[in-house]
């Protein structure tokens, strides 16, 4: 009669607790350099109507003005489509 042996199961359990520690390594590797590393933070954007050197602009559908009382703006046509707001006027020439 031959004698079967069964594998054993410890490798299996050995190499599966080492790849839950390396997982948990990895984990708290990437969250201490998230939290030490110094963030860059882009200086906020501007908007066209916020920027006082900038006295007329337009979207493409409506023209806005920069008067003392605040900015006034045209009405847009019925399918104007917008797109990126640019200054037409600067104070500064």
């Amino acid at each position: 009669m031959s004698a079967t042996t069964q594998p054993s199961s410890e490798p299996r359990a050995s190499s599966g607790a080492l790849a839950a520690w390396g997982i948990a390594a990895l984990v708290i590797a990437t969250v201490l350099l998230g939290a030490l590393l110094p963030a860059r933070h882009p200086a906020p954007a501007r908007s066209i109507a916020e920027d006082p050197a900038c006295l007329e602009w337009t979207d493409g559908c409506q023209v806005c003005q920069r008067l003392p009382e605040g900015p006034a703006c045209s009405l847009p046509g019925i399918a104007c489509q917008p797109a990126a707001p640019h200054c037409l006027r600067r104070a500064d020439g």
